[in-house]
């Protein structure tokens, strides 16, 4: 499907910089030009190309050649690749895992250190920082505000935003709830549970759980000091300072949802926020296992920065950027469905523990025939999956699950080594 979509004309006009892009025959096409964008290699670019035009059977190009070339198309690209060739694949024929029944879903944001120049401070802004010794500014870096709608239980972004550095997160939350429908149960962490978010997600008849902060609502922080039951319905309504706010949104002005209280390991307690109101269907018991799954896209993001090290652009330009968040938000898709049955392969196994499909393989086996996998031309598709399988199934990981070692903090210096003398590069 990809292939033929890359190679269709209607494609390539809606997501190139303007009517002229990629009309004449040149050594750099369109297609290639999106692959080379979703490999997004850490390698230099002159390699890059080089190993693709290798692969093309032709003269090599330049690296200049390839960077204008890019700049004649468009991040949106790499948003209908996901939307078409991950999204609607995946649940197409509705054989996908739920929770309760619910699709999980799982919304948060995260910091993204950006190349540092003028066009990208003028984009996206800058945020200031200090030494952490005292509360002196010491300079200011541009950074960007990535907000994804994450599945957790199927390893799929159905929608990702990058914002400008001091963009609301509950702002970004509310965009992905277009691509949201009936039967998804939404977790946020405790930076999501305001009235507007809550009231929002009502407009949308979106069910929810987020946890609860200390400075949350009156009866969670009763809940969270251990007072009260431990799940009880509650009606909620803005406060004075939101309700012109939530008028002019036109969002109802009372909220029915149920605060459940559970206990973590450690004895602290945790207070959800949710519009799953029945206690005999959903037992408070039971919101411990499914906020834990939220932690899916916390492991996303770190997939995204050291695995696939999206902070190491490609490009320097603000359109650069946006190519390599997007183009890496497609590959991370696409890795989910493509090892599916590699995966179910493991989970047959009788192991003391369960394994699961060694990312850095995957990715590197993903990257290394992408040109073979999304480009016409190439091995035939059916040789080609078998090949990647075989692949995929090489060197599995063991799923500790009840694993829970204590988080060390690292020196700068130690990160420093790490990153130059320890840390192995997927590709």
């Amino acid at each position: 499907m990809t292939q033929e979509r890359l190679e269709a004309d209607s494609f390539k006009c809606r997501h190139r910089q303007s009517g002229k892009a990629f009309t004449r025959e040149r050594r750099l096409p369109f297609a290639l030009v999106v692959v080379l964008i979703m490999r997004n290699s850490v390698k230099s670019l002159q390699n890059v190309v080089n190993e693709a035009m290798t692969w093309l059977g032709q003269l090599p190009v330049t690296a200049s050649a390839y960077s204008q070339a890019r700049y004649k198309l468009k991040h949106t690209a790499f948003i209908e690749l996901n939307q078409a060739a991950v999204v609607e694949t995946l649940y197409g024929d509705g054989d996908y895992q739920r929770f309760w029944g619910f699709r999980v879903l799982a919304v948060d944001g995260s910091k993204i250190i950006l190349p540092d120049n003028q066009a990208i401070r003028e984009e996206f802004g800058t945020i200031a920082w200090t030494s952490g010794k005292t509360a002196d500014i010491q300079g200011e870096r541009p950074y960007a505000l990535a907000s994804v709608l994450y599945d957790v239980l199927n390893r799929v972004a159905l929608d990702a935003t990058l914002g400008k550095a001091k963009a609301y997160e509950i702002d970004l939350a509310v965009g992905h709830l277009s691509h949201t429908r009936a039967g998804d149960l939404l977790t946020m962490d405790r930076n999501y549970p305001s009235y507007r978010m809550l009231a929002e997600l009502g407009r949308y008849g979106r069910d929810f759980a987020i946890r609860c902060s200390a400075a949350s609502f009156a009866e969670a922080r009763r809940m969270l000091k251990g007072k009260g039951p431990a799940s009880q319905v509650v009606t909620l309504t803005p406060c004075a300072g939101q309700m012109p706010s939530i008028r002019e949104r036109g969002l109802p002005l009372s909220l029915k949802v149920r605060l459940v209280r559970v206990l973590l390991s450690t004895g602290a307690y945790e207070v959800l926020v949710t519009s799953l109101l029945d206690d005999s269907r959903y037992p408070t018991e039971g919101f411990l296992e499914l906020y834990h799954l939220r932690w899916g896209i916390e492991t996303f993001y770190g997939l995204l920065k050291t695995r696939l090290e999206l902070e190491n652009f490609t490009g320097i330009s603000p359109e650069a950027v946006r190519q390599d968040f997007h183009a890496t938000v497609y590959l991370s898709g696409l890795e989910s469905l493509l090892t599916d049955t590699a995966q179910a392969m493991l989970d047959t196994k009788a192991t003391q523990y369960p394994q699961t499909v060694n990312r850095a393989v995957s990715f590197n086996a993903i990257k290394n025939h992408a040109l073979d996998l999304l480009l016409a031309g190439g091995l035939e598709t059916d040789l080609l999956l078998e090949r990647l399988t075989a692949l995929f199934l090489t060197n599995p990981c063991l799923e500790r699950r009840d694993r829970n070692p204590p988080r060390k903090k690292t020196s700068a210096r130690g990160l420093l080594n790490f990153h130059k003398r320890q840390k192995k590069h997927c590709f």
